[in-house]
């Protein structure tokens, strides 16, 4: 196992370093994941229930495949989810995740996309709710290599913020040697808006339950291809409520 890392390495400047300690010693190598030619994964990463949670994975697509990721990040103390992708030519990649915090949680979710070949696809979605001091980041690098050309790139992230001590990072980062791409990124922080919330209340429903809702509808689209039933979207509804 390696050294215990410092705030000095970029991809742990917002870790929970005394957290991580706990349970560096006990760390796995990340998980090494290869999808076959043409073949399609689809998985969901729940929490566990664990105070301090870290997940890590090197997924590998190759020529055609498809893998779709929906993840959830809520741990009370420490979450953090690391993933390192490589795409091959006409590989299609999909994270759908969410930071939900409250109390004086640090949840991180932190990515790295390499598009290696043509005409590859990645698309990134992560929204964070957080309430307390609870800080949530995402660190997410997309790398095109000289060689990917058409590649499809799109990294959609968004934090809401219910109080005034909780704390959002984003740094969605492009670094593209190919010059026939489309790549795009975007980062958002905000809050609840106080007319939504009036609109609710005045149909009857109490302040937590209006809070809610309008954060169920925020963090939502995420699960839109598994359904309002999935385990993912429960337990996502029931976290919400939690520091809502």
């Amino acid at each position: 196992m390696n050294a215990l890392p410092t705030r000095k390495d970029e991809a742990f400047r917002y870790a929970d370093i005394d957290a991580l300690a706990s349970v560096w010693s006990a760390l796995a190598s990340p998980e090494t994941v290869t999808i076959g030619a043409r073949q399609k994964l689809q998985q969901i990463w729940l929490p566990n229930g664990d105070e301090v949670q870290v997940k890590r994975v090197n997924l590998t697509l190759e020529p055609g495949a498809t893998a779709r990721i929906f993840a959830l990040n809520t741990a009370s103390v420490y979450g953090r989810i690391e993933l390192d992708v490589t795409l091959r030519e006409g590989s299609d990649f999909a994270l759908c995740a969410a930071n939900i915090g409250g109390g004086t949680s640090t949840l991180e979710i932190v990515t790295t996309v390499n598009h290696a070949e043509p005409d590859a696809v990645s698309r990134q979605m992560v929204r964070s709710v957080l309430g307390g001091t609870a800080t949530g980041t995402y660190l997410g690098k997309v790398a095109v290599a000289r060689d990917a050309q058409h590649s499809d790139s799109e990294q959609s992230v968004k934090a809401m913020l219910l109080t005034r001590g909780a704390t959002a990072n984003a740094k969605p980062e492009l670094e593209i040697y190919a010059d026939d791409v489309k790549c795009a990124h975007g980062a958002s922080v905000g809050e609840l808006d106080a007319m939504q919330l009036f609109y609710a209340a005045a149909r009857g429903l109490d302040p937590a339950g209006a809070r809610a809702l309008l954060l169920e509808g925020f963090v939502g689209g995420l699960w839109d291809e598994l359904g309002d039933a999935s385990a993912i979207a429960r337990a996502a509804s029931a976290a919400l409520r939690s520091v809502a």
